[in-house]
């Protein structure tokens, strides 16, 4: 789910822009009163993630194959793989990271108040948060869509079905203005029943208070999962929206966003490049000029950027390629056996392509 908004007093705070070096850092007030380090004017939040020596990652924490953490604490998920990718990249450590569970209602705030170093969590790449909002969108990591869920007994086939009934949606999402534009256009009169929370939409869903329930399909797969009888709940053959869901940092600091945008790329290069967690030494030493460069081997792509020049040997080592990532969490190596679709690569008909590592 994911939140439209203006955050210009959050704003305010927000990073500026890096040459190179070590900054000194300052202590900002978040929105929620604790005290957060944010780098001094002309330094990059890639400055404090090194002095403090742990990536601080907002994900959403509740949807399974994404973002979820369980009893014990542990956090997994294709979002969360993607937040261990990057510390890798600079902190060499994928287990580096504090994750913050954040709602659709505070998770720009406090990306932009210095809370957080990144988000993970599920959140559209749309042009006003692009300009208006003030978000620097990396690579999308999972291509999805809109779509509705219901119960299979419902009697419910389409949108058109839905005159009269309760939608459950989280307020002030693209989802919820995704829902109102399709029924607007198709004439349907629906009573819509929101939400600050998802967890709560989803109890009122499960509780018979509202006929339908719509979110990213990905989500709404996920959190099937976890209801008391999945089966007795199936998905429309619907799709509302394009949903491009993938990492986000804050504008006006190109060298934080780099990183972020490069490590994500470099999964999916690698997978193209067919070096995985568990070959990748047998690629070291190669004929292969663009392999050498992927590698840190020839070149100075990771010193550029202030990295160790072989980091993307540490985040593959650390969490596979893109295309392991995806199936571990949600592809055929999951519960939800999803396929590739348009999240396969560029050369097997997918929307995944990474520009070159020259």
């Amino acid at each position: 789910m994911r939140k439209l908004g203006l955050l210009a007093v959050a704003l305010g705070l927000a990073l500026t822009a890096c040459g190179g070096g070590t900054a000194t850092t300052n202590t900002a007030t978040t929105p929620d009163g604790d005290e957060a380090t944010a780098p001094a004017a002309g330094g990059s939040r890639l400055d404090v993630v090194k002095e403090r020596g742990q990536l601080i990652c907002g994900v959403d924490g509740g949807i399974p194959g994404f973002s979820f953490v369980d009893e014990t604490g542990t956090y997994s998920g294709l979002d969360v793989d993607i937040c261990k990718a990057v510390a890798a990249a600079v902190l060499g450590d994928p287990e580096a990271v504090e994750y913050r569970r954040l709602d659709s209602t505070e998770r720009f705030t406090a990306l932009a108040g210095g809370e957080v170093d990144m988000l993970s969590r599920n959140t559209t790449w749309t042009i006003s948060r692009d300009t208006q909002v003030g978000l620097e969108f990396a690579p999308t990591t999972f291509f999805d869509g809109q779509g509705m869920m219901v119960r299979v007994d419902s009697g419910i086939d389409g949108l058109e079905d839905f005159g009269g009934k309760a939608i459950c949606v989280e307020t002030g999402t693209t989802t919820e203005l995704n829902l109102t534009d399709q029924m607007r256009k198709l004439g349907v009169d629906f009573e819509p029943v929101v939400f600050q929370d998802a967890d709560a939409a989803y109890a009122a869903y499960n509780e018979g208070r509202c006929e339908g329930m719509t979110s990213d399909k990905s989500q709404l797969v996920a959190r099937r999962s976890t209801l008391p009888n999945p089966d007795e709940h199936t998905l429309l053959e619907v799709t509302m929206s394009k949903e491009p869901l993938g990492p986000v940092t804050v504008n006006n600091d190109s060298a934080w966003y780099d990183v972020v945008k490069w490590v994500t790329y470099g999964l999916i290069q690698a997978e193209e490049f067919g070096i995985t967690a568990e070959n990748i030494e047998t690629f070291k030493g190669g004929d292969d000029p663009n392999i050498a460069r992927f590698l840190g081997e020839e070149g100075t792509l990771g010193t550029d950027m202030g990295l160790n020049n072989d980091f993307m040997v540490t985040v593959i080592q650390s969490v596979g390629n893109y295309g392991e990532i995806f199936d571990r969490n949600v592809g055929a190596g999951s519960q939800f056996e999803l396929e590739r679709g348009q999240n396969a690569l560029w050369t097997e008909g997918g929307l995944m392509y990474a520009p070159p590592f020259r």
